[in-house]
């Protein structure tokens, strides 16, 4: 939906199965439509839409195209993000490190991130920019050698010609956000900068570059990491790295005491990654690849008071605190402070909690529909408390 200062404001649908166009349309004709009809019942509204490789290539299809279009006619829908960091199945079945392949040195990734731009400029409408999000390359486990290194940027900047080439083709403004993860390529603000450097040596004085690729800050990813917003934040807008996108979402934070660890385990899936970064009250960090692990290992409860772990475990926007775990909300916050004070650095805001198959049965009040009009209600509060949405 538009919001005040030009905003947009959508949710994910990668929370909704949809692994080919027939299975992602029945989600929007069911449950988007319905999410709509109680938050934005008049007027238009935003939709940050999530394409499968195997999705994206039968929507290329003119007629089927086509009649999506009228479809958000009708509805006085429109799409200005679309989600391309899961290239193929997403839900029902274990994903985990597997959401990273195919990679940025691949060929597969660069012609699915160009198709899905092709798409949305078919999608979006006028005087509103268009925005896909990405892995950050790869897993830090896939990468093993430089030229994998000097693939992944090569492959990032013949995707950066793409988007300028159709953002000059088609008079509007295109980006790639390519998002930071923990344990990606590049995890941290520092990280993510180290690659903008590279990319810049790579092509010395190319404008295209600071236009058209950004990074997609996702608040629960950079939470895990430590990480403070304004710090974070600042550091990537003092590089002149564009930030392409706004994810709005909440990481677990827990001191992991014995009866926590315990609870702990109703949110250990078989599905996503559940990275965990544990901080000792005595310095450094300790990294886990998955929840299980970390769970498993005494040394990272040695100091369960002094111990805190962020868990990459997306959980609603509207939870509360618990007596046993609190959530990174207030990165989310620290995130929409600074958009207050200059809502100009970013203007595609978008809520992502995809983890609605796998929460643990106590977080699960109502339907997913009711799960999202209840993130709706909490980021629309939040956004008027700021003056960045209407009363």
């Amino acid at each position: 939906m538009k919001l005040n200062h030009g905003l947009q404001l959508a949710y994910c649908t990668n929370i909704h199965r949809g692994e080919n166009w027939e299975e992602t349309f029945q989600s929007l004709t069911t449950r988007t439509l319905a999410v709509r009809e109680r938050v934005c019942p008049r007027g238009p509204y935003a939709i940050g839409l999530r394409l499968s490789q195997q999705a994206a290539l039968e929507l290329r299809d003119p007629a089927t195209l086509r009649e999506f279009q009228r479809w958000l006619e009708r509805n006085d829908c429109y799409v200005f993000t679309i989600n391309g960091f899961p290239f193929g199945r997403f839900h029902g079945g274990r994903v985990k490190e597997q959401v990273y392949r195919p990679d940025w040195t691949s060929s597969e990734r660069l012609e699915y991130t160009n198709l899905l731009f092709d798409l949305l400029a078919e999608l979006v409408p006028a005087g509103v920019a268009g925005s896909v999000s990405t892995l950050p390359g790869s897993f830090k486990e896939f990468i093993t050698s430089p030229e994998q290194e000097l693939t992944i940027r090569r492959n990032v900047w013949s995707c950066v010609e793409h988007v300028a080439r159709l953002s000059e083709r088609t008079g509007r403004e295109f980006h790639l956000g390519l998002e930071p993860e923990p344990l990606g390529y590049f995890e941290t603000s520092a990280e993510t900068i180290r690659f903008f450097e590279q990319m810049r040596r790579d092509h010395p004085g190319d404008a295209r570059l600071n236009r058209h690729l950004g990074v997609n800050y996702d608040t629960c990813h950079l939470a895990v990491e430590f990480e403070q917003p304004a710090a974070a934040i600042g550091a990537l807008l003092a590089q002149d790295i564009k930030i392409s996108k706004l994810h709005l979402s909440s990481a677990l934070k827990v001191h992991p005491t014995a009866p926590v660890r315990e609870q702990l385990t109703g949110f250990a899936d078989d599905i996503y990654l559940h990275q965990v970064i544990a901080r000792p009250a005595a310095g450094g960090r300790l990294v886990y690849r998955d929840l299980t692990p970390a769970l498993g290992d005494p040394l990272a409860s040695a100091d369960p008071a002094g111990t805190e772990w962020r868990i990459h475990f997306h959980i609603p926007l509207h939870c509360p605190d618990t007596t046993w775990y609190r959530t990174t909300a207030d990165h989310v916050l620290g995130v929409l402070d600074l958009l207050r004070a200059d809502p100009s650095w970013c203007s595609h805001l978008e809520m992502e909690t995809y983890t609605w198959e796998v929460l643990p049965p106590e977080l699960k009040k109502g339907d997913v529909v009711d799960q999202l009009v209840a993130e709706y209600d909490w980021t629309l509060a939040r956004l008027r408390e700021r003056g960045l949405a209407a009363s």
